[in-house]
């Protein structure tokens, strides 16, 4: 994925494009949302990857991951400038490429980029949808365990890159469901 799975432009087009984005990157641990905080930028991860997680009675709660050449964002603050309601936190030092919400606004209003940006808020809003309905969908039709194959198959390096207590909790299960799941799994093949 990246930003030319959302909108390709010519070259005038992408020059003016490229003035609109800026770069950061995250050191281990640190948060590029937090709760409470309105979330002012979107970023397409370049290298790295982060955890989306809510905190409920004191216990962290991880719903998503994002890794290389994908999108990051609390989407709906960003969109709604409203206060955030999870942490999206790095798990390894990553490195983005961001766009922040005055800017996209700017684009929404600019001449040559209007247009295509239009575009591409419509296909980043799809993304979101699809990847939250399958992720709901997941957890209503799926055993943990049809979880855990389908995760090693869309995302198989995961399990060297997250700790598993994260891909545990993301899973619906206690690191040692996960356990006796991997155990199994291992030995069927």
């Amino acid at each position: 994925m990246g930003i030319t799975q959302f909108v390709t432009f010519s070259d005038t087009e992408w020059e003016i494009f490229t003035t609109y984005l800026s770069f950061s990157s995250l050191n281990k641990k640190e948060h590029f949302a937090v709760e409470g905080k309105v979330c002012d930028y979107m970023a397409f991860i370049t290298r790295g990857a982060v955890r989306y997680y809510h905190i409920k009675d004191g216990q962290e709660i991880t719903g998503y991951f994002s890794f290389e050449n994908e999108l990051m964002s609390a989407y709906k603050s960003f969109v709604k400038r409203t206060p955030n309601r999870n942490y999206i936190q790095a798990l390894e030092e990553t490195e983005l490429v961001m766009i922040s919400y005055q800017h996209l606004q700017q684009m929404l209003n600019h001449p040559l980029l209007a247009l295509k940006m239009e575009r591409f808020g419509r296909l980043i809003a799809e993304y979101y949808i699809c990847c939250y309905e399958d992720r709901v969908t997941a957890f209503i039709t799926q055993s943990p365990e049809e979880r855990y194959t389908a995760l090693e198959k869309t995302a198989g390096d995961i399990f060297q890159r997250v700790p598993q207590h994260f891909i545990a909790n993301f899973l619906g299960i206690t690191p040692v469901s996960l356990s006796r799941i991997r155990k199994r799994t291992l030995l069927q093949h």
